[in-house]
């Protein structure tokens, strides 16, 4: 439906135009009411209109100043809702009473007929008034076809204020609601029509609907994932409104529409957390965040904050991401008005004199240790550096947090640490030896790691990576067909470590639940179906986006594992298991790192490569050494890329093993 230029006009007409219109045609519709009531009960019609003339200027002189101050004129006829009819109701009962006062007092008729005169009257002037009202708002809504066409998935409150927000907008124009409620189907709701979600395909012809606006803040993730589900197959964009805790918080407005979360696409619903667990190590306790700006230590900080310790310690390194960091976190504290002392400090988890120091000035009682270079490629091409960092940050760290008298220290740690085939998993499972080796010394402080899988929309996940490229009009690049992932949303993750770091007994392993595994393959496709775009393939050649095969990336696996072997027990909170792993006497440990951190002085990467290979069990890289500095030192010496068997677990050898205990 095109607009007219008379509908055009209207919309763009000054305020003072419109109410000037809204005054003429409510005094219109007063006035043929009257005249209707009058005509209703009089067979001499003509001679008693002009009889009761006195009545229809006392209708005129009475309504006006009533309607005003009833602020009948404030509200916009595009944006008027259900609630207008109460102020309608209102107003018109007023004049309807006022008027009824009139006639009695000026004699025209017995109290007998006024009483019935004036309901009539009151029921005529109530629905001519409410009645023009949204005719002429359907009128300019569905006319006003400058924004995109959208339809409005959910007809509850959240879909109605929607609704309401966006109509008069530039950007989108509601044409229809989408509920699974048989009892709203087909009703009319601020004159649109509301539709089963199965009519989505007649919507997208018959109106040109390009989007669908989901409003169901309120709705579990599991069900939200199978309206997803079913809405992928149309060829609309799907796009969603804030969670309802974030606008009843006032953190988030309920016109704020946003692209699908991709945790949506995963179903998982989260289990409530334990308060308990929570409250341990953080509430009145002098907090510390390491790798505070990341991914996962940003998150960290959120949480911690709204956990209320006494004190949060930020560490990071890069300046730039501190600075981002403090001014969020102080923002927060702002706006939720706690008591909360921050402090935003520059520092290297390798250095670990500075740490300490910082430890025992804030009288830190726990750490949450984030800082650790995390992508697979990177820490490949820069070998040296990734073992610094992981490693011997993290021992560092830990010693500072000794030394000091932290009672807690947590460290998260990721799935690539089990059986790894490159450099990050290697040292980060290296990393968690550490931990378990200092624990074996009974120095005070407890030891404890989790371990997960891939968080959703962390810097350099593939969430982003996809969301970009489609964006770009693709390909978006995948690197093998098969590869799957564990994934979690950043929250859930960064909410499951604080109570896992809660139930540590020291040297713990815990393993949270990812539930099931994911294919990219599939994740991509699902990213360029919900924002209303196709697949290019061999059945679709006319496809908007080509998903692209580029190969697995030196050391990647086609998949992850979460346990080192079969040795796992149940905790106290459902999603977080603790694993009794296997660990190296501190002797043997200290010679393995007394002999790598030689190694990378030297930048010896290839004996780094066999130091790891005896230290970390089940470490089967399967591509040469890809150090850029150690590559072009040698003549491109890093050998031919090649898959290794993914499924292989090499038995861990003569190591004791370690868990609650």
């Amino acid at each position: 439906m095109i607009a007219t230029n008379l509908q055009i006009r209207l919309v763009q007409l000054s305020r003072r135009t419109k109410q000037a219109i809204a005054i003429l045609s409510d005094i219109s519709v007063l006035l043929t009411a009257l005249a209707g009531t009058i005509i209703l009960f009089n067979d001499q019609a003509v001679s008693a209109i002009s009889e009761r003339a006195l009545l229809f200027l006392a209708t005129v002189v009475i309504a006006l100043p009533v309607f005003i101050q009833q602020g009948l004129y404030r509200a916009i006829i595009r944006f008027v809702g259900v609630q207008m009819i109460f102020g309608v109701l209102r107003s018109v009962s007023i004049v309807t009473l006022l008027l009824a006062g009139v006639s009695f007092v000026i004699g025209l008729d017995s109290a007998a007929v006024i009483f019935s005169t004036t309901l009539v009257f009151w029921a005529f002037a109530l629905l001519g008034i409410v009645g023009s009202r949204f005719v002429m708002r359907t009128y300019l809504m569905r006319a006003h076809s400058v924004g995109e066409r959208v339809a409005v998935y959910g007809a509850g409150e959240a879909g109605v204020n929607l609704v309401t927000a966006l109509a008069g907008g530039e950007k989108f124009a509601p044409v229809a609601y989408l509920d699974d409620s048989l009892a709203l189907q087909g009703r009319s709701i601020n004159g649109l029509q509301v539709y089963s979600p199965d009519a989505l395909s007649q919507l997208v012809s018959e109106f040109g609907v390009t989007r669908v606006l989901l409003a169901l803040p309120s709705v579990s993730r599991w069900k939200r994932r199978q309206i997803i589900n079913n809405l992928e197959s149309a060829a609309v964009r799907v796009q969603t409104i804030p969670d309802i805790t974030d606008i009843v918080a006032g953190h988030a407005r309920v016109d704020e529409i946003r692209d699908v979360d991709v945790g949506d696409l995963l179903g998982r619903n989260s289990i409530a957390p334990n308060e308990k667990l929570l409250d341990a190590c953080i509430r009145d306790k002098s907090v510390a965040v390491t790798g505070a700006g990341g991914s996962i230590g940003s998150e960290l900080c959120r949480q911690i904050l709204q956990l209320q310790p006494r004190r949060l310690v930020l560490l990071e390194i890069s300046e730039a991401v501190l600075y981002e960091a403090d001014r969020e976190m102080r923002q927060i504290i702002e706006r939720d008005e706690l008591k909360v002392e921050l402090v935003p400090l520059l520092a290297s988890a390798h250095h670990r004199a500075r740490v300490q120091v910082i430890f025992e000035t804030f009288k830190v009682q726990t750490v949450y240790h984030a800082a650790a270079y995390k992508h697979v490629p990177m820490v490949e091409h820069n070998m040296v550096e990734g073992v610094h960092n992981n490693i011997f940050g993290t021992l560092h760290t830990a010693q500072a947090a000794q030394a000091s008298g932290v009672e807690t220290f947590v460290l998260v740690s990721t799935d690539k640490a089990v059986s790894p085939t490159n450099v990050m998993g290697a040292t980060k499972r290296l990393a968690e030896l550490v931990l378990q080796g200092l624990h074996q010394r009974n120095v005070g402080t407890r030891f404890c790691m989790v371990r997960f899988g891939n968080v959703l929309a962390s810097s350099g996940s593939v969430v982003p990576l996809f969301r970009d490229q489609i964006r770009r009009g693709g390909p978006v690049t995948v690197t093998h067909p098969e590869i799957i992932r564990y994934f979690m949303t950043i929250p859930e993750a960064a909410q499951l470590v604080i109570q896992a770091g809660s139930m540590g007994e020291g040297g713990d392993v815990f393993v949270l639940d990812m539930g099931q595994p994911v294919h990219i393959r599939d994740l991509a496709q699902r990213m360029i179906h919900l924002m209303g775009l196709t697949v290019r393939d061999e059945e679709e050649p006319e496809g908007d986006i080509a998903i692209e095969y580029i190969g697995l990336r030196p050391a990647e696996k086609l998949y992850e594992e979460l346990l080192i072997g079969s040795n796992v027990q149940g905790t106290e909170h459902p999603m977080i298991m603790r694993a009794m792993e296997e660990s190296l006497p501190w002797e043997q440990l200290q010679a393995h790192l007394d002999g790598l951190l030689a190694a990378i002085k030297r930048f010896d990467c290839e004996q780094a490569r066999d130091i790891l290979l005896s230290s970390v069990s089940g470490y089967q890289p399967n591509n040469g050494i890809d150090d850029l500095v150690w590559q072009a030192q040698h003549g491109d010496q890093g050998g031919e890329f090649t898959a290794a068997p993914q499924s292989v677990v090499t038995p861990i050898d003569s190591r004791r093993p370690t868990g609650s205990s």
